[in-house]
């Protein structure tokens, strides 16, 4: 599974309904943000996977990012 899919899996959309094409451009453009944010804090996608598979939400991913953020600059 791709990361795109591992993020999207927490969002809470409803599965029963296809994502509209805006939908997928606005998800995907915000998937490449937090991977590259993770790039930048030294946290691999593989890594942001695992966290978010143990049961952390994207929330809680993007404050964990953020944290590291400022513990790098």
């Amino acid at each position: 599974m791709t990361t795109e899919l591992h993020l999207l899996r927490n969002v809470g959309h409803d599965w029963a309904e296809p994502f509209t094409v805006a939908e997928k451009e606005a998800l995907e453009r915000g998937v490449a943000k937090i991977v590259a944010l993770g790039a930048e804090t030294g946290v691999g996608a593989d890594q942001m996977i695992e966290l978010l598979m143990s049961g952390l939400t994207v929330s809680e991913l993007l404050a964990y990012l953020a944290a590291r953020s400022g513990e790098i600059d």
